[in-house]
């Protein structure tokens, strides 16, 4: 199995199963849940120079 870092939670998650995925710059960037996905969409240089903070309420 291949995993990638959620990077706006910090969970593991299997890059060839990921439901939600996005690309950035040219770089694939795998979320655990829409919620994530959308929190990256919405600021996204916030997280590729802070890394994982917590699940988003």
């Amino acid at each position: 199995m291949s995993f990638e870092i959620d990077i706006v939670c910090g969970m593991q998650v299997n890059s060839k199963k990921a439901k939600y995925k996005t690309i950035y710059k040219g770089k694939i960037y795998y979320f655990c849940s829409s919620a994530c996905k959308r929190a990256f969409a919405s600021n996204p240089e916030y997280y590729i120079e802070h890394g994982p903070t917590g699940h988003p309420d």
